[in-house]
């Protein structure tokens, strides 16, 4: 079950360059962060729970990975919302996390999903690559596996359990009051199986197969069709005859609980048009929009009402151009004017 609290602590998690910038605003490699020592790097980070500040000086090797993974989640969270009023455009800006976290909407519980299973993601391949400590290939993936079909593990199973647990571990900590993230049906679920032959001439008599990461982009699209269908649950608080506390939808009577899987908010989202520092909301107006369009990037859907911009200019390029012997190219010059629309 996928679940942002409201009103929660702010979980922050720096991009990969804002990670590792002191006050002189000088950019560190992670040689220097393990030269400097993990405590003085740790302690330039701001905003980091007590657990997460003991992660960073007990892993600090993992510090660089973590703002890898967070920076893939803002990126895929911007690609998914590209055409929608809320875009993520604000993350990213200073932290991971801004002031979406605030409100507990389903924006909210989508940005602390996607970059959850960022961080296990790019754990899960570093430990692969042999880039982290502590960590590697997925030892429970040995031997035959199905002999009857005559292939074995072999290569570097990716281990996600430990990427999930680890993204657990650290993005949950500010989180405590909040059940667990459940990355597992993201990522584990996921896992694509991948073969070699062996045998004389090609026969493959035999398979060796090992697991591998799904690609991003396929946790994004799924994590948005949850994001679609996600459920409003309400806070049922603990009582000497009901314990201990739980989460149940919203809209039913009985206390029916949301399923594992489930996208699950509490609060609903602000329509975003404006800019309101309460909610995290940048608004709309200077947005891109199509004046065509009946979606959510159309000019009437996107501006709220307000309004849109013409703007005209003409694009030049060079076009149908020929060699000539010997030894040039000419070129016409075409152009095309283009009109673009932004909100007002």
């Amino acid at each position: 079950m996928l679940l942002l609290s409201p009103r929660s602590a702010l979980l922050s998690i720096y991009c990969p360059q804002i990670f590792l910038i002191l006050s002189s605003g000088s950019y560190l490699a992670l040689s220097s962060v393990v030269a400097l020592g993990a405590n003085i790097i740790c302690n330039k980070i701001p905003g980091l729970a007590p657990r997460q500040r003991a992660i960073c000086q007990s892993r600090p090797d993992a510090i660089i990975v973590i703002g890898e993974g967070a920076q893939m989640g803002i990126n895929e969270c911007q690609y998914q919302f590209r055409f929608g009023r809320w875009n993520c455009s604000a993350l990213g800006e200073k932290t991971v996390f801004g002031q979406e976290l605030r409100v507990g909407s389903r924006e909210a519980a989508f940005t602390y999903a996607i970059t959850a299973a960022g961080v296990a993601h790019a754990v899960t391949a570093a430990c692969s690559q042999g880039n982290l400590s502590n960590c590697g290939c997925d030892r429970e993936k040995q031997g035959y596996y199905n002999q009857a079909e005559g292939w074995k593990w072999g290569g570097c199973s990716a281990d996600v359990r430990y990427g999930i647990d680890f993204s657990r571990r650290f993005v949950d900590a500010p989180l405590n009051a909040r059940p667990r993230v459940r990355l597992h049906f993201v990522l584990e679920e996921r896992m694509k199986l991948e073969c070699k032959c062996h045998g004389v001439s090609g026969s493959c008599t035999t398979k060796t197969c090992w697991t591998t990461l799904p690609k991003f982009r396929e946790v994004g699209h799924l994590l948005k069709e949850k994001y679609n269908v996600a459920v409003q649950v309400e806070v049922v608080r603990a009582s000497r005859l009901r314990q201990p506390t739980f989460l149940r939808i919203k809209q039913l009577r009985s206390y029916q609980k949301p399923m594992e899987t489930d996208l699950v908010y509490i609060e609903k989202s602000p329509n975003y048009c404006e800019e309101d520092a309460a909610t995290g909301s940048v608004g709309t107006q200077g947005r891109l929009c199509n004046r065509t369009s009946p979606g959510a990037d159309g000019c009437d859907t996107m501006c709220c009402g307000r309004g849109y911009n013409t703007h005209q200019y003409t694009k030049v390029w060079q076009c149908n151009c020929k060699f000539h012997w010997c030894c040039f190219v000419k070129c016409n010059t075409c152009s095309e004017r283009t009109e673009v629309f932004t909100c007002k």
